[in-house]
């Protein structure tokens, strides 16, 4: 089965304060938009910020890990090790504030990874991550 990009949609209070999150922080291309929203080419995925009514926001919970309040929901993407590496050095020079900074998790076991989490001016959790062996994405 040939893998295609995947569509995510996600609600934004403040249009214009996320659409230069993600051009300009995190480099992704702007495609079609309207007043109500805007698409983006999200690391080869297409992502769409609308318009929603703060009042009509969910409260955000977070779930324990390595220690860690990992936000939920959250989304995001796998990235390479190296861009993932790169990717950390571009937002922290632009001084991204993480919910949880760049480390490694299960270092030198099946499963090594990457990951950092931080949210989008509207309060979205996004999370990258990269696995140090692509092939180990599921390992248990």
């Amino acid at each position: 089965m040939k893998i295609q990009p995947f569509h995510l949609a996600i609600p934004v209070y403040d249009l214009e304060k996320c659409r230069k999150f993600y051009k300009e922080t995190l480099g992704c291309g702007e495609g079609r938009s309207s007043d109500h929203w805007v698409d983006f080419n999200f690391f080869g995925h297409q992502l769409v910020i609308h318009y929603q009514d703060p009042k009509d926001k969910a409260q955000a919970i977070s779930n324990p890990v390595d220690g860690k309040d990992v936000p939920v929901p959250h989304f995001g993407v796998v990235l390479q090790w190296d861009v993932f590496q790169e990717f950390s050095k571009i937002l922290k020079s632009k001084k991204v504030n993480f919910v949880i900074e760049p480390y490694i998790r299960f270092e030198g076991k099946p499963g090594e990874q990457a990951t950092m989490f931080f949210k989008d001016p509207c309060g979205n959790a996004l999370e990258f991550k990269a696995f140090k062996n692509i092939d180990q994405l599921f390992a248990t």
